[in-house]
């Protein structure tokens, strides 16, 4: 039987600016940022979905943009605004966006709740008056299986209209 030698894991030291926060951690280096939130910060509200980028469930934003964090490697991202979605409401006020979807229930399990969300805020950053279609583009990432997507393109509307 061979005796195995454990090899150390390269780790570096990084400083993210998540949700406003300027951090510093040691990581290893092969740890996708969706891991680093919810096991190193703690961050939780970002799911781990299909881990192939394909769902949109671990959706965050990086200096405003929607991102898969399942394929992003948090050494690609200092210096850049991280924004999860325990991020998005300031303090104990709600964001648009996130009472709209209380309003209408346009989250049922609310799995893909974050993701839909930070992609949709944007969305409304860029375009104050989105049409439905530009609501579809901008939420085409994001899987969601309990609902018909409905409620969730009505909060969207109803959130656009209270931001202008």
């Amino acid at each position: 039987m061979k005796n195995e030698v454990e090899r150390p894991v390269d780790r570096h030291v990084l400083a993210l600016d998540v949700n406003g926060e300027p951090t510093e951690l040691l990581l290893p280096v092969h740890k996708t940022l969706l891991e680093v939130l919810r096991e190193d910060m703690q961050l939780t509200g970002t799911k781990h979905g299909c881990e192939l980028g394909e769902c949109g469930t671990c959706t965050v934003l990086v200096d405003g943009k929607p991102q898969l964090s399942c394929l992003l490697l948090p050494i690609q991202l200092e210096g850049r605004a991280i924004t999860t979605i325990e991020g998005l409401a300031r303090g104990s006020e709600l964001h648009p966006l996130q009472q709209a979807f209380a309003e209408l229930g346009a989250a049922q399990c609310g799995y893909c709740t974050p993701g839909m969300l930070l992609a949709a805020s944007s969305l409304l950053e860029s375009n104050k008056r989105p049409s439905g279609d530009d609501i579809r583009e901008a939420l085409a990432g994001n899987l969601c299986r309990c609902t018909g997507y409905a409620k969730i393109l009505e909060a969207v509307q109803l959130a656009a209209g209270r931001m202008t």
